[in-house]
Formats: C-alpha cells, sequence, structure tokens
C-alpha cells in the first residue's frame, strides 16, 4: 500500500496522480480478515520529501491485523531500520537509500538477518533499457535494473520488491519482460509489482516467470477483485499459493 504524507493509502497511474484510497490500517485489517499474505507499506513521499517513515501507521497495524508487514521510504540508516522494526514490521524496503548507499543493503542484513531486508527496484523503460528510478520515479539513475538486483543479491538482500513504473497503476498486466529477466537472474524471491487489471494477469506472471510473490494494489483498494477470489482462480489454474507463490497488497 502506497502511503501518502498525511497517513492515507493513495493509489495513482505511473507514479502520478494520485487518489485517496483509505485508511491504511483499516485496510490492513481488512486484508488479513480476506486472507492476503503479506501487507507492504510504502511511505511514497518519504525520501522526496526527507521526512522519516510513519511510524504511526506500523504500530497501529501491529495492534490491529496479525499478518507479515514490509515497510519503506525514508529508511536511510540501521537506526531507521531498527524503529520501524522496534514498531511492529516484519521486514523493511531499502530502494533510494540503498542505490545511494550501497553498504546499508549489507548493513541491515549483519544486523537483522537477509530474510528482513527487501531491496525495492523501481525500473523504467528508457532508450529501450531497463533504468533504475528512485525518488518515487522522479530520478532516472541510469543505473540497469538486472545489474542492481544482482549487486542487490550479493550485497546481503533477501528479497527483490520489482515494481514497473510504465506498468503500475495502467491494469495492463505486470511487466513480464523485466519481471522475468531478473527472476531468472538471481536466487532470492522476486515480488512483481505494478499493472495487474484482471485474474489473468495473475497466472501470467506466476506461469511465465519465476516470480515467488504477486503485489496488487488497485484491483483489491477499490473491490474489483478480492484476495479470496484471486486465491481460488490460481488454484482453480494449478498454479499454488502461499507454500510457493503469495499474494500482497
Amino acid at each position: 500500500m502506497d502511503i501518502s504524507s498525511d497517513g492515507r493509502v493513495v493509489k495513482g497511474v505511473n507514479f502520478v496522480d494520485l487518489i485517496d484510497a483509505g485508511d491504511p490500517v483499516e485496510a490492513a485489517k481488512e486484508y488479513n480478515r480476506m486472507g492476503a499474505d503479506e501487507i507492504v507499506f510504502l511511505d511514497i513521499a518519504a525520501t522526496h520529501e526527507g521526512r522519516k517513515n510513519i511510524v504511526d501507521v506500523i504500530e497501529r497495524t501491529a495492534e490491529e491485523a496479525f499478518i507479515p508487514v514490509t515497510v519503506g521510504g525514508g529508511l536511510r540508516s540501521v537506526e531507521d531500520i531498527r524503529t520501524v522494526l522496534n514498531a511492529g514490521a516484519d521486514k523493511v524496503s531499502l530502494n533510494s537509500a540503498a542505490v545511494r548507499d550501497k553498504s546499508l543493503i549489507g548493513a541491515a542484513a549483519d544486523k537483522f538477518g537477509s530474510q528482513c531486508v527487501v531491496v525495492a527496484i523501481d525500473t523504467k523503460r528508457i532508450d529501450g533499457a531497463f533504468h533504475v528510478v528512485v525518488n518515487g520515479g522522479r530520478i532516472d539513475t541510469g543505473l540497469d535494473a538486472l545489474t542492481w538486483a544482482l549487486e542487490a543479491e550479493r550485497l546481503g538482500a533477501g528479497e527483490i520488491l520489482l515494481t514497473s513504473m510504465d506498468a503500475d497503476g495502467t491494469k495492463n498486466g505486470f511487466d513480464i519482460e523485466i519481471t522475468k529477466i531478473i527472476s531468472e537472474a538471481v536466487h532470492i524471491p522476486v515480488i512483481a509489482s505494478g499493472g495487474c487489471g484482471k485474474l489473468e494477469d495473475f497466472s501470467e506472471v506466476f506461469q511465465k516467470t519465476e516470480a515467488s510473490a504477486a503485489l496488487v494494489a488497485s484491483l483489491f483498494h477499490f473491490g474489483i477483485l478480492t484476495v479470496p477470489q484471486v486465491k481460488e482462480y490460481l488454484r482453480a489454474e494449478k498454479i499454488p499459493v502461499r507454500e510457493e507463490n503469495s499474494l500482497l497488497i
């Protein structure tokens, strides 16, 4: 779930034109009830605005929903990471800060274990290549997405959250090309994110790539689909869920 500066769930298209999608704690409680496998809170304005993460949202969610929570946005140091883990997060997602200071990945893995260190990679097609973008997609680093994924794994990341900025919010399906490239190259779980618009998009990403999980926002936030519907569909398609393929929100 993308969290705005005022602590609300928001969703947009290609990282812009954000609209309100409700209270994050109430949403987390409902997704927990429906059987989502994990919740991901991304404070999307934290790095750009230079703020710390919204610790209050994490604490209230930990009290109300018994579901693994990953938190990202504005985490720049081991102490920042310690703060959100102490607030109730199970994992942290490092994006812009990890690009700027690669040592943060290893430092976090050494302190807290690789299993709780997720490196989030936002990627965008630029001149025919997949570049890493940071600061909510505002800055093109020029860094190749596959190169960065492999380095993040080497440095100690336990998972990669791969978001296609081109597909984000479009409901045209996950970016199969880059998801396939990265999920087949690394040996850690890859979470596909951005673009899911219908049931068939779920089966496609699990059948055509090595993604271990799919992160979905709009479809669930606005009631187009429910978590039980998606899991029932995947089982009917002979795609295992929970044990091998998870649904994240």
